[in-house]
């Protein structure tokens, strides 16, 4: 204070002291340690994630790992709570990993399947109706005269076969199958980690009629979900009854993909897999009959807690429910999320919570570890993870509302929809665009128009359908369902067909999703302002592209294709038999919508062709790849074999560029030249070429995965042919 005041301003005022740093962590720590378990089953997620990124198989020693940090945890609760709560989070990852390890462990080996045709007999569990005709999963098939595998098999039969296959019959048929299809390119989607976690051995199609064997009851609900799907499509033909059947058995595989990519488009492909949405339908509907048939009746009113009861029957038909459609990743997170809330009901405790779902989510990461890469589990979460806490910081103002009369509670009824799905689509448009690289920009209109529509119209009237279906009386009900869907199909059309519905956009990759998914949850699980920490982590995440180079060039692992991306877009070189998926996932992985092909003659924007090579540079800066084709073949003659295809000669491409590239196998000099021809892909699966500025980078699907138990081993040539990789059958 200065002097000439001094004598005027009285008593100088005693300042507070200040508080130590560590004092204020004490005080944060002290005020969220109610939500330190909320990071438990995170912890989890991320032990899973760090088996899956390993290279190498760890030992069965790592299934120990969890226990000593776990164990002193639990004896340093009570003096140390802090280091108790540290080695908690380590334990849970450890937990996590080792969950994932356990998992792989006990998987069967893959088979080793025929190269060619064979008889495959089996028993059918599981019958889908596709679009063009059926596919039956077989359980312990036999090849041939072989004895049964451990894993399934899954076949398409013929679109004209007449057999009446049904879950529980042993069928023989003469079939084509194939191990599950490796990665399109490094660090796609992992098709064949996949399916060593579910079971599947591989798949493919039949070239006769099936043949049954032997007639058995189906189990239980397999052989409920065809005869559902069944009556549904007999009473609804076409896209209706497929997506009518999808929202009541789980099954989508009949649903015609000029359907799925309206509801795609449209931001309301999440309608067709059963998640929580459907299953809280259900348990509400069996809530709210059970609890109006309770009060109906006063005797037994009079004995039973209405609430309590009607909440354990919900619950029953929820858990029927669930299996009937198979018990999918969302089904068990909202399964045993409303196990949860009926136990709280029954307590006098809050129903939904954050505890809740950390809860489930440990429960399925347990239960399923595989799933915390995929999808289902990614969106389903974060979706009801965002919603828990928007409801939270939303209570306030919408009791306020409520409290205005019934134009308040309109408001409330039409502001919580449209929240949601702002919220829910916020919360997984991230992950909508790592997995599949589209962005839905009017996903909000068409969720306010097919969300109410599923709700209120869709589930009552398909599940009173179920409820009528022993008595035959379905089909009233069953035509109010199709209505309901034709109006869902509709929305999907017509906002599908607005200008710039779906944007194709380069995928988020993988380590910023996972900071976004850090960023997410460090905002929702702590209550103080520190909270908003997680900002920048998520913005560092949804900004991760900008800091990834994609490659400029992939070559598919069956050596049929392969793309250059260039400025002015992705130009294709195909050979006959190029897989149509590939292509499509890697448009995807560019963010584009179109390719064009390589020409055969002449030059465009990053390729200079001729009947022989093309050379590929896509930035005038940066090194180039070569490209060597196959020289024309010389016309057949009227007798005797074909000539053998020329081999394609090495000295087209010597010195000229940084890596040269080959749909056929490559053979001569330039032995200095790094090289990926049809001999590569075919032992180290697809390959992904970055063109820098004097040199290129190759990354094999072989060494991006790593040495694990779902990536085959190297294969053999066969003996009669040892220098070139066998032929695939068509």
């Amino acid at each position: 204070m200065p002097a000439f005041m001094s004598a005027h301003a009285g008593p100088a005022p005693i300042a507070a002291p200040a508080v130590p740093l560590a004092e204020r962590a004490w005080g944060w720590v002290a005020a969220e340690w109610d939500r330190w378990p909320l990071w438990l089953p995170v912890a989890m997620g991320i032990g899973v994630l760090a088996y899956f990124g390993r290279l190498a198989e760890p030992g069965p020693a790592w299934l120990a790992l969890p226990l000593p940090y776990l164990a002193a945890s639990l004896i340093l609760r009570g003096r140390r709570p802090l280091a108790a709560a540290a080695l908690a989070l380590v334990g849970c990852t450890a937990l996590g990993f080792a969950a994932a390890l356990l998992h792989a462990r006990l998987a069967a080996p893959m088979p080793d399947l025929p190269r060619t045709a064979a008889t495959v007999t089996g028993r059918v569990v599981n019958l889908d109706l596709l679009p063009e005709g059926r596919r039956v999963t077989l359980d312990a098939p036999r090849i041939n005269d072989g004895p049964p595998l451990d894993r399934q098999l899954r076949v398409r039969l013929r679109a004209n076969d007449p057999t009446p296959v049904q879950p529980g019959d042993t069928v023989s048929l003469r079939a084509l199958v194939r191990p599950p299809m490796p990665p399109t390119y490094p660090g796609a989607f992992d098709t064949q980690r996949n399916a060593w976690f579910s079971g599947l051995g591989g798949s493919g199609f039949a070239l006769n009629v099936a043949d049954i064997v032997e007639r058995r009851d189906p189990p239980f609900f397999a052989g409920l979900r065809a005869a559902i799907e069944a009556r549904i499509t007999s009473a609804l033909p076409g896209a209706t009854g497929a997506v009518a059947a999808a929202l009541l058995t789980g099954s989508q595989s009949g649903i015609p993909a000029s359907a799925i990519a309206a509801l795609r488009d449209s931001g309301l492909a999440h309608l067709l897999s059963v998640s929580g949405l459907h299953v809280a339908v259900v348990i509400g509907i069996g809530f709210t009959l059970s609890r109006l048939a309770i009060a109906a009746i006063p005797w037994l009113a009079l004995r039973i807690d209405s609430k309590g009861g009607a909440a354990l029957a919900g619950l029953a038909l929820g858990a029927a429910y669930t299996l009937l459609t198979g018990s999918g990743v969302p089904m068990l997170r909202s399964f045993a999320m409303a196990a949860l809330a009926t136990l709280a009901i029954l307590t006098g405790r809050r129903a939904l919570s954050l505890r809740a779902l950390a809860l489930a989510a440990g429960v399925v990461i347990l239960l399923n570890p595989a799933a915390v890469v995929g999808p289902s589990f990614q969106m389903s979460f974060a979706a009801v993870l965002a919603l828990i806490g928007a409801a939270a910081a939303m209570r306030g103002p919408m009791q306020a509302l409520k409290s205005r009369g019934w134009q308040g509670k309109l408001a409330v009824a039409v502001l919580g929809l449209a929240a949601t799905s702002i919220v829910a689509g916020a919360a997984t448009t991230p992950f909508g665009l790592h997995h599949f690289g589209r962005l839905q920009l009017y996903g909000v209109a068409a969720n306010a128009v097919a969300v109410p529509l599923t709700s209120f119209v869709v589930m009552p009237a398909g599940l009173l359908a179920l409820l009528l279906m022993p008595f035959g009386l379905e089909g009233p009900a069953m035509t109010v369902m199709g209505w309901g869907v034709e109006g869902t199909l509709l929305t999907g059309r017509i906002v599908s067909a607005w200008p710039g519905a779906a944007l194709t956009a380069p995928p988020i990759p993988a380590w910023g999703l996972g900071l976004f998914t850090l960023g997410l949850c460090w905002i929702l699980l702590w209550r103080l302002p520190w909270r908003w920490a997680g900002l920048p982590v998520m913005a560092a995440g949804l900004l991760s592209g900008l800091a990834t180079t994609p490659p400029d060039l992939l070559v598919a692992a069956d050596g049929r294709m392969l793309a250059l991306a260039t400025p002015g877009g992705v130009l294709v070189e195909r050979a006959s038999g190029a897989n149509r998926l590939t292509r499509e996932s890697w448009l995807r992985s560019w963010g584009e919508d179109e390719a064009s092909p390589l020409p055969r003659e002449g030059d465009v924007p990053g390729a200079a062709c001729t009947a022989l090579s093309c050379l590929l540079r896509p930035r005038l800066d940066g090194a180039a790849a070569i490209l060597l084709r196959q020289p024309p073949r010389e016309p057949r003659p009227r007798r005797g074999p074909a000539p053998p295809p020329p081999a394609v000669n090495a000295d087209t491409g010597c010195g000229k560029a940084a890596v040269m590239v080959s749909l056929e196998p490559v053979r001569g000099r330039c032995r200095e030249t790094p090289r990926v021809d049809r001999f590569s892909v075919w032992r180290d699966g697809a390959h992904a070429v970055w063109l820098g500025r004097d040199a290129a980078t190759v990354l094999s699907d072989r060494a991006h995965r790593g040495d694990r138990p779902w990536v085959p081993p190297v294969p053999t040539p066969r003996a009669q042919a040892p220098e070139e990789p066998p032929a695939e059958t068509e």
